[in-house]
């Protein structure tokens, strides 16, 4: 598999009452094609502001950020809105559905921007929602009318539906119950699959053993990695004291 993200020296600092914050430090990091990556680390180890930086949606205070052979921490706030168009998905914890839209209308409106009126463009939303167990009897909904499980599904329907080249997601199952969250889980382990590529910050065991590649965090530093195969193609038992044995390793 081809390399689809990388940084070099990567490093983003804050102000913090007249002093430097330095959260992100000279950080190297390659993402595959296809792979799941999943980042992890104590709280304030960098792991969001990471994948900020990653996708576009902060720039560094120094280093680079290279998507493909495109150095996308030079572009300008306009170039980063096109490249995130046109590349990116982003699923978060926080469930940004326009509260005066209906579900449909939620995809529809993302996927009208890069797509315009496409052929087929209705009936990929439709297609996509059914794969997610989103029916039809809630495309009509508004966002309050469904649960958090349900809203996270049709967000994630809407970061995918201009098939983008790598999915971002930080905590995508934070506040939902066990039941919905592995409901979400089940479709980023469809995805990934089918070959998506997903780059996703969890704070949570269960979360993280359905990555192929976990990036552990320090003070804005990789300090470890841990690789598995696919999820569900091995003994989950094993996969489990694998990582536990890896994130005690970590000090996690």
């Amino acid at each position: 598999m081809g390399t689809i993200l990388h940084t070099e020296k990567l490093c983003k600092s804050f102000s913090n009452g007249g002093m430097q914050q330095h959260i992100i430090k000279n950080l190297d990091l390659e993402i595959k094609e296809k792979d799941f990556t999943i980042i992890m680390g104590a709280s304030g180890s960098g792991k969001s502001t990471l994948l900020y930086a990653l996708s576009g949606m902060d720039s560094p205070t120094l280093g680079s950020v290279y998507f493909g052979d495109k150095d996308i921490s030079k572009y300008t706030n306009d170039q980063l809105a096109v490249f995130r168009r046109e590349n990116c998905g982003f699923v978060f914890q926080s469930i940004y559905l326009l509260e005066n839209m209906t579900v449909f209308d939620n995809i529809m409106t993302g996927a009208l921007v890069k797509q315009k009126n496409s052929p087929g463009l209705v009936k990929k939303a439709e297609d996509l929602l059914r794969k997610v167990g989103i029916g039809e009897k809630l495309w009509g909904k508004y966002p309050n009318q469904l649960s958090g499980g349900e809203c996270q599904r049709v967000g994630i329907v809407r970061a995918i539906i201009n098939d983008p080249k790598i999915l971002f997601a930080d905590e995508p199952t934070g506040s939902l119950n066990s039941s919905s969250g592995r409901d979400v889980l089940d479709v980023f382990t469809e995805l990934n699959a089918k070959g998506q590529s997903i780059v996703m910050v969890t704070h949570d065991m269960k979360t993280a053993l359905r990555g192929s590649r976990v990036v552990y965090l320090r003070d804005g530093s990789v300090i470890g990695e841990h690789h598995m195969p696919p999820f569900g193609t091995d003994d989950i038992r094993g996969r489990q004291e694998g990582l536990q044995r890896f994130l005690d390793d970590m000090g996690w």
